[in-house]
C-alpha cells in the first residue's frame, strides 16, 4: 500500500477545519522505526483575525515583542494535542499510512513559516520572504520582500529595490525569513502593498 499523501491531507483539513485550524503543510519522512507524520497547522482566519483584534484593544495576549500579530498562527499546545488525538484516531480508521510504527507530529508553521499557497504569500504582504525559483533551469535562492501577489505569481522588492516578478509555476518553495534588523524607517518598505486578484 503506497502512502496517500492527498488523502492524509483530506483528512487533516477535516479534522482541522473542526478544531478552528487550518493546516499549512504535511509531510512524511525517515524510515524503519524513525518514520513521522509531521503536520504544521495554525488558527482558522476567523480565530487569526479574533487575535489581532483582541492585540490591537490592549487585551492579554501572549504576543512575542517585535513580531506582527498577523503573522502569528495563535496555535497553542493544547489545539495541537487535541488535533493530534483526534487526527491519529481518523488516521487508524481509515488505515492510510502503510506499516505499523509512525510517530505523528503537530505544530505550529512557526515564524519562518512556510508559504505554500497564494493565501500565504497575500496574508504576508510587505515580509521578508525566501523563496527557492526556477530560472532558466537552475535553482536559485532569493531573498527579498512580498511586494505583490497575484493569481499569477509573487512580486519580490530586493534590498537594492529592484523590483521582480516570479510565476508561482516557478516557485520550487518559499519561506517567510525573520527580519530582526528592520528599523522603524524601513517601515515605508510596505506601505502600500496590496494583493492583487
Amino acid at each position: 500500500m503506497a502512502l496517500q499523501m492527498d488523502e492524509i491531507r483530506r483528512l487533516a483539513e477535516r479534522v482541522a477545519a473542526s478544531h478552528h485550524l487550518e493546516v499549512v503543510e504535511v509531510e512524511f519522512g525517515g524510515g524503519g522505526k524513525s518514520r513521522a507524520l509531521r503536520v504544521y497547522v495554525e488558527k482558522d482566519a476567523a480565530e487569526r483575525k479574533r487575535l489581532a483584534e483582541r492585540a490591537a484593544a490592549g487585551e492579554a495576549v501572549d504576543v512575542p515583542k517585535g513580531v506582527p500579530v498577523e503573522l502569528l498562527s495563535g496555535v497553542t499546545h493544547e489545539d495541537c494535542a487535541a488535533f493530534a488525538t483526534d487526527f491519529g484516531t481518523l488516521l487508524d480508521v481509515e488505515d492510510v499510512v502503510p506499516g505499523a510504527e509512525y510517530a505523528l507530529e503537530v505544530s505550529s508553521p512557526g515564524l519562518e513559516r512556510p508559504l505554500v499557497t497564494r493565501e500565504d504569500y497575500a496574508r504576508c504582504l510587505g515580509k521578508k520572504a525566501r523563496l527557492i525559483v526556477n530560472e532558466d533551469n537552475k535553482q536559485l535562492a532569493v531573498m527579498g520582500w512580498i511586494k505583490t501577489v497575484t493569481d499569477a505569481g509573487v512580486e519580490l522588492e530586493f534590498k537594492s529595490q529592484e523590483i521582480k516578478f516570479y510565476p508561482f509555476d516557478h516557485i520550487i518553495s518559499g519561506k517567510l525569513e525573520v527580519d530582526f534588523n528592520r528599523r522603524k524607517k524601513d517601515d515605508k518598505r510596505i506601505n502600500g502593498y496590496t494583493g492583487t486578484n
